[in-house]
């Protein structure tokens, strides 16, 4: 066995889980999600709401089995931006406590961007069908998740007032 290709199973398959687990979890009650979004400052935010999950339990399957790797991981780096700059970066880096710090997101997004840039390895799907772009093509990913997350955020979001 190739250590890499040993390690990104590994991380793939974990971080593929904790994504999909969190979509589940949002949407075990999709309407609570979507006020939750709109709390923190989204617009149209039952749709956000929705979109989140999807991208969330979708990108998930796709890490843990490694099709679309890429993309996937793409999907995870522009969730986590959204979630730490919306949410968790004014409550500093430590979670004690849920929707506390940012560390969590932190990692998550950090290891979307090197899943993204390295890709699936040997043990995927995209492996067997010859599909996967490691390398440039793959940071490209990575950084196209960074960039999908600022425009979502300067779409969709404004910080809320406090009250």
């Amino acid at each position: 066995m190739n250590p890499l290709d040993t390690s990104l199973l590994i991380l793939r398959v974990v971080a593929g889980i904790t994504f999909l687990a969190h979509g589940v979890n949002h949407a075990r009650n999709i309407e609570g999600t979507g006020r939750w979004f709109a709390k923190v400052g989204f617009r149209s935010a039952p749709m956000q709401a929705r979109m989140s999950v999807l991208v969330e339990v979708g990108a998930g399957v796709l890490l843990v089995v490694g099709l679309l790797t890429q993309l996937a991981a793409a999907g995870l780096v522009a969730t986590m931006v959204v979630a730490g700059l919306a949410v968790h970066r004014f409550n500093g880096f430590f979670v004690f406590r849920p929707g506390e710090g940012f560390e969590y997101v932190n990692v998550l997004g950090w290891v979307g961007f090197v899943l993204a840039w390295l890709g699936a390895g040997k043990y995927s799907v995209d492996n067997q069908i010859g599909l996967g772009w490691p390398g440039t093509v793959g940071l490209l990913f990575g950084v196209g998740g960074l960039v999908a997350g600022i425009g979502q955020l300067l779409i969709f979001w404004r910080k809320p007032s406090p009250t």
